[in-house]
């Protein structure tokens, strides 16, 4: 087959197989900065690799989803969240018969604009910036790849699809005069980015209980109190009688998440068949959230965020954690505020378009939590 010729091949493909509210790669609202179309790759399978390939994406691998890394290897990261983020995503895309490319590229981009120490530092950061305009992760996501990861001569950023981009706002959305670039999104998103959304709640809920049952703040005990909890626990008694306690809470975990997914997909099915949307239009102008849990599991879906909120990332370990690391955060941001000069040289190019303190929180968003370590050892002794 001729390289140029398959594209053509994979854009037939995807009108062939895709639903009709499913997002195309031949009907995309296309670029910031218009370019030329890979003669092998759809629109959203070069978004994926352009992601994949930045420095933003990379540095998630040092940055802390709930626990560092500096006592034990296991904890996810951010950057393993993302790629079992995008996992999900891309099996509940496939189910729905929607973009995968689309769907898994949003799902890896998501936590892209994400502070270091996680929502202690998220918070720390909006404090600081609280006269300026406020931080927000996701908000600043698109603004690491939009504007900030530098790697091409012919723009800014990525210069990703915008419906990836529309897939990165994730609260804007929901206002119903949101638009980007002329174009609404809102008041729902894409089933894409419907999917890559509800993808990472069932995915941290799961494998953040993980971390925590590992780091010994949860105990199966304190569990059992969340019907939740004894679904996944009744399922995995159901099928083996012989586990070990590590052996029993694995297969807990995978059964925690296998029944959110499942009630996802037959609820959103149910969804589907009532709105019958036959385009993206229809997804995004729609009733209701297409992509969501049903209204028997929601509330518990709801009792167990709120549980782990309470006994994980408000707990006085990670508290603890928090308080050394978002002092280290404040401490940088106003040195960099008193010596702007001490900035990346990248950074200091923007000064005069963005303002001091939009700059330094975008330089600090960038950090890894060893480079706050090494950075804050830098200049405070």
């Amino acid at each position: 087959m001729n390289q140029s010729n398959i594209r053509d091949v994979l854009t037939q493909r995807e009108n062939h197989l895709l639903a009709p509210y499913a997002s195309r790669s031949s009907t995309s609202a296309g670029r910031r900065y218009p370019e030329p179309e890979h003669p092998s790759r759809c629109r959203f399978q070069r978004d994926r690799d352009r992601i994949i390939h930045s420095r933003c994406f990379r540095r998630l691998e040092y940055k802390t989803q709930v626990f560092t890394r500096s006592s034990c290897d296991h904890y996810r990261t951010r950057l393993t969240h993302s790629v079992e983020v995008a996992a999900v995503a891309r099996t509940l895309a496939r189910i729905f018969q929607v973009n995968e490319d689309l769907a898994e590229s949003i799902a890896l981009a998501h936590d892209i604009g994400h502070s270091p120490f996680g929502h202690a530092g998220e918070d720390e950061l909006n404090r600081l910036m609280a006269d300026a305009g406020g931080f927000d992760h996701n908000l600043q996501s698109l603004r690491w790849v939009d504007i900030l990861d530098i790697q091409y001569p012919d723009f800014p950023g990525l210069n990703l699809s915008w419906e990836v981009r529309a897939g990165l706002m994730k609260h804007e959305a929901s206002k119903p005069e949101a638009i980007m670039d002329g174009l609404p999104i809102g008041p729902r998103q894409s089933i894409e980015a419907q999917i890559a959304d509800i993808a990472d709640d069932i995915t941290y809920y799961a494998h953040d209980t993980d971390d925590a049952l590992l780091a010994r703040i949860l105990n199966e005990e304190l569990l059992e109190t969340q019907e939740l909890w004894r679904m996944a626990t009744e399922r995995t008694n159901q099928r083996y009688t012989n586990l070990d306690r590590g052996q029993h809470i694995r297969i807990t975990i995978r059964n925690l998440l296998d029944l959110q997914i499942e009630d996802i997909v037959a609820h959103s099915f149910q969804k589907l068949e009532t709105y019958r949307p036959q385009s993206v239009q229809d997804v995004m102008q729609a009733p209701g959230q297409i992509v969501a849990f049903c209204p028997e599991m929601q509330p518990h879906a709801d009792a167990f965020r709120a549980f782990l909120y309470q006994n994980v990332y408000f707990s006085q370990s990670i508290k603890n954690q928090a308080e050394i690391a978002t002092a280290m955060l404040r401490h940088l941001f106003h040195h960099y505020e008193q010596h702007p000069e001490h900035m990346g040289k990248k950074a200091q190019t923007r000064l005069a378009e963005d303002g001091l303190k939009r700059t330094v929180c975008d330089y600090l968003s960038g950090f890894t939590d060893k480079y706050v370590f090494q950075e804050h050892a830098r200049y405070f002794r």
